[in-house]
């Protein structure tokens, strides 16, 4: 009898000496295909990222899709996730995507996402009719598969979304870690080809590679902060495994949250770009991104978090931006689905056009704005711990919190609760492993970290009770 296989809010993972098996990957490919060749469309994309076992599992997911009828079309190398959804969106015989990839996972996880024709997540009733048709037993079944080139026309379709002309013309010099994942060689080269002076880092595999988690968050970035001061660059730019989240190095070798670059890029889509519509973000958004909005006239929709809740919305129409606290971020007019790489094309669009240093345009963004500190921590838990907190969370209503009085608590998604400056504290455990996170943004780093110390506090009192 197989594991039990569940799809949470950015696909299914397991650890390689746990239940990431081939008789596993075998079962969901099955599953998959008996959805998909019910469908008028036939093509199906398979990629992988540049985890050692990556590619196997990817050929034995694309031969058993093969096997339902499917014209599988395996990456012929490493692929970065948006590239894989952008030519499946691209492709009018495909109906959807199967994707290989440890994402910002530590390297013993592997996991699967899968995308729909559009390109996108997908609905959460998919996924129900998914999980409710994977087999406890793996079949040998397989078909024939043919290789393809799915990253060449995806780079070429990036360079012709950005200000080639102006990005080349501002002398950019960048810092670009990739964090070993399926963006290197291939966003570096893209740069490279808008005028960017690059130095890739982390690109190869190399003594220690396993050590370093590819989730653009601090520490993991430290060695990109460092480079940027070092080498005197304009900015750095980092992608996490999959190429899919993405946060940013300044000038001054200061990380750059993702919720302050999708602040940055929605105000210059909308001065400069002239776009218009809504801005999608989870409960986890920051304060700052729904202050841009709403000074510049966009409504802004508030969505649990999840990119399938964001990608929901983008699909409905009227959308500019969609961010998730993650680094996740999508541009609807390009793709129903988060996209790193561009978005590091976008970044440099926003500096080139600005003819002001990063850090120059973050202080700037912080005196009209208000500044805003944006941390999260995660409590690593006994699975079973995690989803009696689950449970608890719901009927939680503290009355004080680092010594302030609640003036909104929210349930939407976990525990929310909203300070009257403007501060807020989430509580949440995570849907796709063990772990508690806990989020704050306040005024200063001392206020964020005292919420930090106060939602951690909370989380265990809950668990005692």
């Amino acid at each position: 009898m197989g594991a039990m296989i569940h799809f949470g809010t950015d696909g299914w993972r397991a650890r390689l000496d746990g239940d990431f098996t081939e008789a596993n990957v075998v079962r969901i490919a099955h599953a998959a295909g008996r959805i998909w060749s019910g469908q008028v469309r036939r093509v199906i994309y398979i990629g992988y990222d540049t985890r050692p076992l990556a590619a196997r599992f990817a050929r034995t997911a694309a031969e058993v899709l093969a096997a339902a009828g499917l014209t599988a079309r395996l990456s012929d190398r490493p692929v970065p996730t948006p590239a894989l959804s952008w030519t499946t969106a691209a492709d009018p015989d495909a109906c959807g995507a199967l994707m290989v990839t440890g994402s910002h996972h530590p390297s013993d996880y592997l996991g699967i996402k899968l995308r729909m024709a559009d390109g996108g997540d997908g609905v959460s009733e998919w996924y129900e009719e998914l999980e409710s048709l994977i087999d406890p037993d793996p079949t040998d079944e397989r078909g024939p598969v043919e290789l393809t080139d799915i990253s060449d026309a995806y780079s070429r379709h990036l360079v012709g979304a950005v200000d080639s002309a102006l990005i080349e013309s501002a002398g950019i010099t960048a810092i670009v870690d990739p964090m070993y994942g399926a963006a290197r060689g291939c966003l570096a080269e893209t740069l490279r080809g808008l005028g960017v002076t690059v130095q890739e880092i982390h690109a190869q595999e190399e003594p220690g590679w396993e050590d370093l988690r590819p989730e653009p968050i601090e520490p993991w970035v430290d060695a990109c902060e460092r480079a940027v001061v070092g080498q005197g660059a304009s900015l750095g730019l980092i992608t996490d495994g999959d190429a899919d989240r993405v946060s940013a190095v300044d000038d001054r070798g200061r990380y750059v949250s993702p919720q302050k670059i999708l602040a940055l890029i929605l105000e210059h889509l909308v001065e400069r770009r002239g776009a218009t519509g809504r801005v999608v973000v989870t409960v986890a958004g920051s304060v700052l991104v729904r202050r841009v909005a709403e000074a510049h006239g966009c409504r802004v929709t508030v969505k649990p978090i999840g990119f399938k809740h964001l990608y929901e919305e983008m699909a409905k129409g009227d959308v500019i931006i969609a961010g998730e606290e993650a680094g996740g971020i999508g541009i609807p007019d390009h793709l129903l689905e988060r996209d790193g790489m561009l978005v590091c094309l976008l970044l440099c669009e926003v500096v080139a056009a600005a003819g002001r240093p990063l850090s120059a345009l973050i202080d700037d963004m912080d005196e009209r704005y208000g500044a805003q500190s944006f941390a999260r921590r995660d409590l690593r838990l006994a699975p079973e711990a995690v989803e009696s907190l689950r449970t608890i969370l719901p009927g939680l209503n503290p009355p004080e919190v680092a010594g302030m009085k609640p003036e909104t608590v929210s349930h939407l998604d976990g525990l929310r609760m909203e300070f009257a400056d403007e501060s807020w504290l989430l509580l949440r455990p995570a849907g796709t492993e063990p772990v508690v996170r806990v989020i704050a943004e306040a005024p200063t780093i001392e206020q964020r970290d005292l919420l930090l110390e106060a939602g951690s506090e909370i989380a265990q009192r809950g668990l005692s009770t």
